[in-house]
């Protein structure tokens, strides 16, 4: 009996020893062999669930990657730290590396893998409204975003398709920067603003506003959020480029095949402020809508039309070839 105890504790001691070991120096060294990426992200939002799934999944780590994460609060502000090398990708319109191409930069932003396919702002009013009409917003105040982006510029497509002239029959007030929006409408006198999930349903769910539309349902497939860097980063390093892909593709499959409150549940630890409730309606709504992409490709008919609104807009005095801007090899090579 007394030979059994020892061996059972000499056993005991060697399992224990085996996982400090393992915890001190093989498990550190494997975490140590990630690389590192900075990623630029435009905003924190539900809209980008697919990427916090391949996350918290950790299906970045499975390429070798870790990433750390920037909130560049517009994609102005996320390009702008693209092309200074001080973030390695970033996530943000596709408008934002055609401006870049068409400057004439050498080194423009290659857009390499698209992550959402409609518009994901939600329409916010301050009064509740029963069947809601576009033309509900004639002579009043909105808060659309940065003129020139697209959340902007798609806004303006939507009030074309159902006959308002954004110049004259209402007030797009762009002077309130994209953070400050929600704080802007809530304790100013502008009757909407458009606004991102969960901004919007926790807005709604304050008394403080009511979700009256979808501008992405409005206004149709558009390739609204894609992963872009700079054509030297993507030459020297398509090893990462293509894992990061694989990763983003994995998390776009996840979100397909799971319901809304399993993403909610795999993605609140990025919402610590939202319940796990609210998020649950904030990504139906996106479900709904169809925001996100199956696949990482962005397809030429919609690069085009992208580029259609943003001439509508008055914002692209010449279009940017496709086969430029929009490198799809990796998404091509992944989801095969």
């Amino acid at each position: 009996m007394r030979k059994i105890i020892l061996v059972l504790i000499t056993i005991l001691v060697i399992v224990v020893v085996g996982l400090v070991v393992y915890n001190k120096f093989i498990k550190t060294e494997s975490t140590n062999d990630l690389k590192t990426i900075q990623l630029n992200e435009v905003t924190r939002s539900v809209f980008y669930a697919p990427q916090y799934v391949a996350i918290a999944n950790e299906f970045f780590k499975d390429e070798g990657l870790e990433l750390e994460i920037t909130t560049g609060q517009g994609a102005d502000k996320v390009m702008t730290a693209i092309l200074a090398g001080q973030s390695d990708i970033g996530l943000c319109g596709p408008e934002a590396s055609i401006y870049v191409y068409n400057e004439g930069k050498e080194d423009y932003a290659e857009v390499f893998a698209q992550l959402t396919q409609k518009d994901g702002s939600f329409l916010v009013s301050k009064e509740p409204t029963d069947n809601f009409s576009w033309k509900d917003l004639v002579g009043k105040t909105v808060i659309p975003g940065r003129k020139g982006g697209v959340p902007y510029m798609t806004l303006e497509y939507v009030l074309k398709q159902n006959g308002i002239n954004p110049q004259t029959d209402l007030i797009l007030d762009d002077s309130i920067k994209f953070d400050l929006m929600a704080g802007a409408f809530t304790g100013g006198t502008a009757e909407y603003v458009t606004l991102f999930e969960p901004t919007a349903s926790m807005t709604q769910d304050a008394g403080k506003g009511y979700v009256v539309a979808s501008v992405g349902e409005a206004a149709g497939e558009v390739p609204y959020t894609a992963y872009c860097a700079k054509k030297s980063y993507i030459a020297e390093n398509e090893q990462i480029i293509e894992g990061f892909t694989r990763a983003i593709y994995r998390g776009e499959q996840w979100v397909k095949e799971h319901t809304a409150r399993e993403i909610a549940e795999k993605i609140q630890e990025y919402f610590p402020d939202t319940t796990i409730d609210s998020l649950e309606t904030s990504v139906q709504k996106y479900k709904d809508i169809d925001a996100w992409k199956e696949n990482p490709i962005l397809k030429e008919e919609a690069f085009n039309k992208l580029q259609e609104i943003m001439t509508e807009a008055g914002e692209l005095q010449q279009k940017a070839p496709y086969e430029k801007v929009i490198n799809n090899s990796f998404a091509e090579k992944v989801i095969k």
